[in-house]
């Protein structure tokens, strides 16, 4: 059995020149993965398109469809940040469908990754932050409506607090939201987390993986999820343009191998999205968020489920 790895043609769409946003690192993430032998094309899973109905159970329908339609207003798409396109839109759902098929074959396999995903600043009725529809939620809330899991517990290690999927499950005993994030960083007005563990500006690889060793492993104890949906946004990094934290490409990679070798080790099936990252070099940033896959595949050959 090799590792699962999702990933769709789709997920990379148009942007207009110089959008801050980098859309194209998500074939170019996929590129390198195969060109440098991290996996192997056998291993890529094609997602399809949701139902709308999985959508719709976390997002207002009305949302849903003046995002899908292309009548949302200007107001709600600055918000976005990102310029709507019929593209765009399509994009939008085949990466839920990747988060939802990359929870699926976590729960087979013990572990997944997805190439894209990780849109934690939706709320249910507005999108934020480059986030339109958010797919950890909706992926979590889908498989429990499906009876394939019933605990799921959410880690964010993006460098931005994972605010709309904090706001989403403030009120379900079945999801269990931790994110680990920048103090000073986007958003402004924070959410509250089941657990929240707010990070000074600057913070360095041995501080911060020390922090992450002091919560997780005891989390995973008193939780005991059937199912854990891990944000790996490279944004912390040092390099990166909208964060404030300073890990090195070698505390990414301790991160990853940290969280994917705990939740292996305690039999914790894990699927995983890339999150945020942005930086000017390009190829500097598709490294990074290869870390992810490069540790899980290692992982993934010292513990199967």
């Amino acid at each position: 059995m090799e590792l699962p790895i999702v990933y769709h043609p789709d997920y990379v769409v148009p942007l207009p020149d110089g959008h801050r946003f980098p859309m194209v690192k998500f074939r170019l993430l996929t590129e390198m993965l195969l060109a440098e032998g991290v996996v192997q094309s056998k291993q890529l899973h094609l997602p399809e398109l949701p139902p709308r109905a999985w959508i719709e159970s976390v997002h207002d329908p009305s949302y849903v469809q003046a995002y899908c339609e292309g009548s949302l207003d200007r107001k709600a798409l600055r918000r976005i940040g990102l310029p709507w396109s019929e593209g765009l839109a399509h994009r939008t759902c085949i990466a839920v469908g990747g988060t939802m098929l990359t929870a699926q074959l976590a729960l087979q396999c013990g572990l997944a990754c997805n190439t894209a995903g990780g849109t934690h600043h939706a709320f249910p009725s507005y999108g934020s932050g480059f986030c339109i529809f958010n797919d950890l939620a909706i992926a979590a809330r889908v498989i429990q409506q499906l009876g394939l899991a019933k605990k799921i517990l959410i880690v964010d290690l993006d460098v931005h607090q994972g605010d709309g999927t904090a706001f989403i499950f403030a009120d379900s005993k079945q999801v269990f939201t931790f994110s680990m994030h920048c103090q000073i960083n986007f958003p402004s007005t924070k959410q509250n987390s089941d657990l929240d563990v707010p990070l000074p500006e600057g913070m360095e690889d041995d501080a911060y993986l020390r922090t992450l060793a002091n919560y997780l492993p005891d989390l995973l104890s008193a939780f005991n999820p059937d199912l854990v949906l891990y944000d790996a946004g490279v944004d912390p990094h040092v390099g990166d343009r909208l964060g404030k934290l300073a890990l090195t490409d070698t505390g990414l990679y301790r991160r990853d191998m940290q969280v994917l070798s705990t939740c292996l080790a305690q039999r914790y099936p894990v699927a995983c999205v890339i999150g945020g990252g942005y930086a000017d070099d390009l190829r500097a940033l598709v490294y990074r968020h290869s870390l992810l896959h490069r540790a899980a595949s290692e992982v993934f050959r010292h513990y199967r489920l």
